[in-house]
């Protein structure tokens, strides 16, 4: 694809580094609108997810991209373009979080049921096989307890469970992109699994409690 009154020639299938380097050298608004375009649904999805209001999501957003464009030169071709988007989005999160000075509130729920109609908890879905916790989360109608649940873990823990889980990135990217060891991000998920699996058997006795 060559864009009339300039010299850049690009394609649909170069990748995100090569575009972005060459959006670097060139400006050409339409290299930068391709890398948009790929992108677009999952962070808006990531930052929505993260900070619970489709206005806050939008700054962060907005910010997210202007930063890509003000950040350009710095990239390094010899890394990868989503884990350096995601930790330019994460921290847009985490500015807009603090200025409006409080965390974000979810309703909530409860968890979905297993194949024999019991109830499962997410911490268990997290380390099944078969189709991802995000995926199951998002098709039942509890996924509202889900969203709660993994608020109050915490920001460090939140947030691995965010970019790994719901995100679907790798270990090593959720490292590059909290700018942390790999190990440390293994160490965050299980304590997150093992604070969700509590909250989780806490909400049953709960409910117990009351219905008796």
């Amino acid at each position: 694809m060559t864009d009339s009154g300039t010299s850049v020639t690009y394609t649909i299938e170069d990748s995100d580094e090569l575009l972005l380097t060459q959006y670097s050298r060139t400006g050409e608004r339409k290299l930068f609108e391709t890398l948009m375009r790929r992108y677009e649904r999952e962070i808006f999805s990531f930052l929505r997810r993260y900070l619970g209001r489709d206005d806050l999501a939008d700054d962060a957003f907005q910010g997210t991209f202007l930063q890509v464009h003000l950040k350009c030169a710095q990239f390094d071709s010899a890394r990868r373009f989503r884990p350096w988007l995601y930790a330019i989005a994460t921290n847009q999160a985490i500015d807009v979080q603090r200025k409006v000075g409080r965390r974000k509130m979810v309703s909530l729920d409860h968890s979905s049921l297993g194949e024999d109609n019991r109830p499962v908890s997410w911490a268990d879905q997290l380390v099944a096989d078969g189709p991802s916790p995000a995926r199951i989360a998002e098709d039942h109608e509890h996924s509202h307890w889900v969203r709660e649940a993994v608020t109050n873990l915490g920001e460090s823990m939140e947030l691995v469970i965010q970019l790994v889980y719901f995100q679907g990135l790798k270990y090593r990217e959720a490292a590059e992109v909290l700018a942390i060891p790999v190990g440390t991000v293994k160490s965050r998920v299980n304590a997150a699994i093992t604070r969700l699996a509590m909250q989780w058997h806490e909400s049953q006795a709960d409910e117990v409690s009351t219905a008796e």
